[in-house]
């Protein structure tokens, strides 16, 4: 609890009538620009505070390039978004508001006008704020009720609490490979030293290899550099979301060459219920993802993280680690967990994209260098 208390800054205390407001707000889609689309459309709470969709589909039907993360203990990021282009959830509040993929607002104002135009969202910051709508109060509000979010109470934490009998023996399998040959914990906790039962990352960003493929990423690094301020959050957030640049990642942010396409280990909880996975949602079912790490995926990738390597798994392994991964589920979604649980089983029967025996259990191969030279980028490789 003293984490949670700790996530509140200073300057925007949790109180619950701001809250409650934030929460109006959250489900309003007044905020954009055509009325349809509000914050609830990309962040779901009947899908834990995600959308289902590959990526997130914003107004008038515009196609973004990211797959929406859940908002559940989002409180605890130390960075917020895919790349951590944002440092608090007050300035992750407010960029979809204005990205014409998202909310598509000319600014923050526009939808504060909206807004303010309803009596009852103008006497509520009155009594909340103790002044009329502005930006800086409705991006408080909400981020204030995404702070409220959090969610643990799963049968896995049941289980670290004392009772052996909450999860299945497989599921209890699938704990001690997470932490050991399956290597989910060089990412998926504080530390790699000590067993981490309760966030499930490392607050850090890595490249596991999706996306690289698809795309000329030494050709979109050169033209990033060349076109987008890194000091201007709203030019990253853009990019981000509105042009192949997105697979960059964290390096549209920091212009360092080890960030290419890495992006930012994301919590575990629920993540039964938050399908499709990754940050472009290319994978359908956890069994695809295990199946990419099971791998050591990324081979022809210069910027890998070093911790990517074949695994060698076996099926009832890979089966083991879905079940703990599962226990991760909360109260609330328990039902919609074991449908979920037994759609992906069944899709994972019949079809199996990433699944690669031959190199899950052969050697770590021999990793390129990275070679990024802008100046001399041969003319095939440029982007138009």
């Amino acid at each position: 609890m003293g984490a949670t208390r700790a996530a509140a800054p200073a300057d925007n205390p949790q109180t619950p009538e701001k809250v409650a407001l934030g929460e109006k707000l959250f489900y309003d889609g007044r905020l954009s620009v055509d009325g349809a689309v509000a914050c609830s459309t990309c962040h779901d709470p009947a899908r834990a505070f995600s959308d289902g969709r590959v990526v997130s589909i914003g107004v008038k039907g515009r196609v973004g390039q990211r797959n929406a993360p859940t908002i559940l203990n989002a409180l605890y990021n130390k960075a917020q978004f895919w790349d951590g282009r944002a440092n608090t959830l007050e300035e992750q509040a407010d960029l979809p508001i204005v990205n014409p993929s998202e909310m598509g607002q000319p600014s923050v104002d526009a939808a504060v006008a909206r807004i303010a135009a309803v009596p009852e969202y103008d006497q509520a910051f009155h009594v909340v704020f103790g002044r009329s709508i502005n930006g800086t109060d409705l991006v408080r509000a909400i981020a204030s009720y995404e702070r409220s979010q959090f969610s643990f109470d799963s049968p896995f934490d049941h289980f670290i609490s004392g009772d052996k009998n909450a999860i299945s023996d497989s599921a209890k399998r699938g704990w001690e490979f997470f932490n050991t040959k399956a290597r989910c914990n060089k990412c998926h906790a504080l530390t790699e030293q000590k067993r981490d039962p309760i966030y499930f990352m490392d607050n850090d960003f890595h490249n596991i290899g999706i996306g690289i493929l698809r795309h000329n990423v030494v050709a979109l690094a050169c033209k990033a550099e060349q076109e987008i301020d890194s000091g201007k959050t709203i030019d990253v957030d853009r990019a981000a979301i509105q042009s192949d640049m997105s697979i960059l990642g964290r390096f549209l942010i920091t212009k360092k060459e080890p960030d290419i396409a890495s992006f930012k280990t994301p919590d575990l909880r629920n993540v039964l219920i938050t399908a499709p996975y990754f940050h472009d949602g290319s994978q359908a079912t956890l069994w695809d993802v295990l199946d990419h790490y099971n791998k050591g995926d990324g081979v022809k990738d210069p910027w890998l993280d070093e911790d990517m390597q074949p695994l060698a798994l076996s099926e009832s392994e890979i089966d083991d680690v879905v079940a703990f991964l599962a226990t991760l589920t909360s109260a609330q979604y328990q039902q919609q967990g074991v449908e979920e649980l037994a759609r992906q089983r069944a899709l994972s029967r019949t079809s199996r994209p990433q699944r690669d025996t031959a190199r899950a259990f052969g050697p770590k191969p021999i990793q390129p260098q990275p070679s990024r030279d802008c100046v001399n980028l041969q003319p095939q490789q440029k982007l138009q």
